[in-house]
């Protein structure tokens, strides 16, 4: 069994959705097929709902319709037959009818914001599932909502999600069966619909593999693996044929936008490869994560914008011991993440990359020190094999970076990442630097 999942842009139009369907066709074996919304779709029903929370009904109806001509053009575009494109036509149009009824709701409130939410999976789904009948596929559609869910934490329910997901695989033995399923939406655990935030198709494919013991999980998009820079920025750059899974998740997590962060920790925890191919080029190779990599280099650099650094110094630090417990119980209190640390015998900087809380945190860390503020900062994370007795990498990163002013280094917290941080003004010249040094290529500016 593998699980397959496919962004937005590998399903953005009718011949896209054509191209998936000969690709999920073409490949023996039972699979599960998770699918994003159509690309754009998901910013609409955002719009759409924003509209509605601030009671400007017209102009939500005036995305809907939008978002209605936009279907029927792909709806016309994809099937060829009067009874599939029908078929499609009222199953969307259904769908958009609910979205009509909600802007006529008095009180528009969360819960109706996340009905809103899981419409752009519901309709691609509900189009790829009749495009596939067309084509005379046999398709079990396993809708999401029926067994993907999270506990009172928020966090997915694993044993839910596996009670209640085997069933309906079992349900259909055929060797080379193909389900189909919603990425991102989910119920929460008072049974009401809900969803695992952006990017959570991808969670939704590694949670399914997780939960069936998968051979694999492949996650399709329109770049070839994840790449060993940002090709936005560098004009070099090239795939990475393996990567460890902390590697993957080190990377996900400073910026490699290809992978969601979330998706690692169900693979890694059932060991379960997983692997990023291109829809657009199905044949290339793309990038292999697993417990098995290649050892001894550097494998591929990133950067997490945004960022803020908080420096806090006292004088009084070396003598009170209890001076990082009350640091940190303030970020625990205004529950924000910390990216970087660093220290000295008077002070301590760290980073985040959510200014929510920033004037509160600052007030209250006023009381235990001096302190000063960065803004405008991004983390360049070095990602590779970094055991501390690999002797040279540490080296080799300092002396690309001879050319950049270096606000802070972190090393040793992970044996896969050198993270540093620099102005933000300063990211291409860094992120061209590395790759010049470290990956053998010229990377010009773009």
């Amino acid at each position: 069994m593998k699980v397959l999942k496919f962004g937005g842009t590998s399903v953005g139009d009718a011949e896209r959705i054509r191209s998936v369907a000969r690709l999920i066709t073409s490949v023996k074996g039972r699979k599960i097929i998770v699918l994003s919304a159509m690309a754009g779709t998901t910013n609409s029903l955002v719009e759409i709902a924003s509209h509605l929370v601030k009671r400007n009904v017209a102009q939500a109806k005036e995305v809907v319709q939008v978002l209605r001509e936009k279907y029927h053009r792909e709806i016309n575009a994809l099937y060829k037959r009067p009874d599939t494109l029908s078929a499609a036509a009222k199953a969307v149009d259904s769908l958009l009818d609910s979205l009509g009824h909600m802007c006529d709701v008095e009180g528009f409130t969360l819960f109706e914001e996340k009905r809103v939410l899981i419409l752009g999976e519901l309709m691609s789904t509900t189009m790829m599932q009749i495009y596939l009948q067309e084509m005379g596929a046999v398709v079990a559609m396993l809708p999401a909502l029926e067994y993907m869910r999270t506990d009172k934490n928020a966090e997915p329910d694993k044993d839910y999600i596996r009670k209640h997901l085997l069933p309906m695989i079992e349900a259909h033995p055929d060797e080379d069966m193909l389900f189909l399923t919603e990425g991102y939406i989910c119920r929460n655990a008072f049974g009401e619909i809900d969803n695992l935030q952006r990017g959570g198709s991808d969670y939704t494919a590694s949670l399914i593999g997780a939960a069936l013991n998968a051979d694999e999980i492949q996650i399709w998009t329109d770049i070839d693996g994840m790449h060993n820079n940002d090709p936005r920025v560098v004009d070099v750059t090239a795939p990475v044929r393996r990567l460890h899974f902390e590697e993957a998740a080190e990377l996900a997590h400073f910026g490699a936008k290809i992978l969601h962060p979330t998706c690692i920790k169900p693979a890694k925890e059932k060991n379960i490869p997983v692997r990023l191919l291109n829809t657009m080029d199905p044949d290339a190779p793309g990038t292999l994560i697993s417990l098995d990599t290649e050892k001894d280099c550097i494998k591929a650099v990133a950067a997490k914008d945004g960022i803020t650094v908080i420096k806090v110094k006292s004088s009084n630090k070396l003598l009170s011991w209890h001076f990082m417990r009350k640091l940190f119980e303030i970020f625990e209190f205004y529950q924000e993440p910390v990216d970087m640390v660093a220290t000295s015998e008077v002070g301590v900087s760290l980073t985040i990359d959510n200014d929510k809380n920033l004037p509160d945190i600052v007030r209250a860390l006023s009381d235990i020190g001096d302190v000063t503020v960065d803004k405008d900062m991004v983390i360049i994370c070095i990602v590779g094999d970094m055991e501390w007795d690999n002797v040279g990498f540490e080296a080799r990163i300092i002396n690309a970076l001879k050319g950049v002013p270096v606000r802070m280094i972190s090393y040793g917290g992970s044996n896969y990442n050198v993270s540093v941080l620099v102005k933000a003004e300063d990211k291409k010249k860094a992120l061209i630097a590395l790759s010049n040094k470290l990956f053998n290529s010229r990377a010009t500016k773009a």
